[in-house]
């Protein structure tokens, strides 16, 4: 694949570090895709992308944006990335249409009237200093910045933070129709929710591994099935066969951890008011990985 993201065994470990920052990641991002990295603070999501825009090195392993190297074509990957960074940080003495001239010049590309478009859409105010803008008002010159000159490449670190749930729908709508054009879009996230509602794919990474990957079906539910089973009483403890991904009450949604059969016939043995098949939501496919709180 020449377009899109692909990486093969990229990792990160930092000198006297218990573990690495990323492990051995493999992952592929397709043009007109939008994939979400689904993990918790520290997982390795931010240093993922920060390698692959080269603001760190890797310790090991490859990566190639649009067909370009990482490493060896830095410069000519950025000029087919839209970057918004979690941590955004614009100069805050010039205002936001300066920013966006002053990119416009770099990227030798007249995006005004998409430009002036997302302005409208987002309610921005580009002709106040940055610095004089609220978080919010700052976010969404961040992502008009981004978005502005329809790159081949989105990689979007918390984009949502701080926008109201509105601008968080125009959001959503900017980032399907880029991909809709060709881009492939990377997502950066811990806002369950905003993945189910936008994403093609997700990936969860815990310590710096991804350990799971996930397509979401556009009016289905993420996951495998699983079973909503409601006791008589309180949810007693389960053998071996059965799997619990959440309990509250009398109710708790289960998965065979083997054979189908088994976890029935272990289900049997409990006083049971109900039992039904389900889909396992995009929150309890998170919580079955990091549940633990590790």
């Amino acid at each position: 694949m020449n377009g899109g993201i692909v990486t093969h065994n990229l990792s990160k470990a930092y000198p006297g570090a218990a573990e690495s920052a990323l492990s051995k990641l493999n992952l592929q991002v397709k043009p007109r895709e939008v994939y979400g990295f689904l993990g918790a603070n520290g997982a390795g999501k931010t240093t993922a992308i920060r390698l692959l825009l080269n603001f760190i090195q890797p310790t090991s392993g490859s990566a190639a944006v649009n067909g370009l190297d990482i490493v060896k074509d830095s410069v000519a990957v950025k000029r087919h990335v839209g970057y918004l960074a979690g941590d955004i940080a614009l100069w805050p003495k010039v205002t936001g249409q300066q920013l966006f001239d002053y990119l416009m010049q770099l990227q030798g590309k007249d995006c005004t009237p998409y430009l002036k478009e997302l302005v409208k859409k987002f309610e921005a105010e580009p002709q106040k200093k940055i610095g004089e803008l609220s978080k919010g008002n700052r976010q969404k010159i961040g992502i008009i910045q981004a978005l502005m000159h329809q790159p081949d490449v989105l990689i979007m670190d918390e984009p949502t933070s701080g926008l109201d749930p509105l601008k968080q729908e125009v959001f959503y709508t900017e980032v399907r129709a880029a991909a809709h054009r060709g881009a492939a879009v990377l997502v950066s996230s811990h806002n369950l929710a905003e993945a189910q509602r936008m994403c093609d794919r997700v990936g969860i990474i815990k310590h710096g591994r991804l350990i799971r990957e996930q397509t979401i079906k556009d009016d289905e539910q993420l996951g495998a099935p699983v079973l909503r089973v409601v006791f008589k009483s309180a949810v007693p403890t389960l053998g071996k066969s059965v799997k619990v991904i959440s309990r509250q009450g009398a109710t708790a949604v289960v998965q065979a951890a083997g054979p189908l059969n088994a976890a029935l016939a272990d289900l049997a043995k409990h006083n049971i008011v109900s039992l039904t098949s389900e889909q396992l939501n995009l929150e309890e496919e998170f919580m079955e990985y990091y549940g633990d709180g590790a």
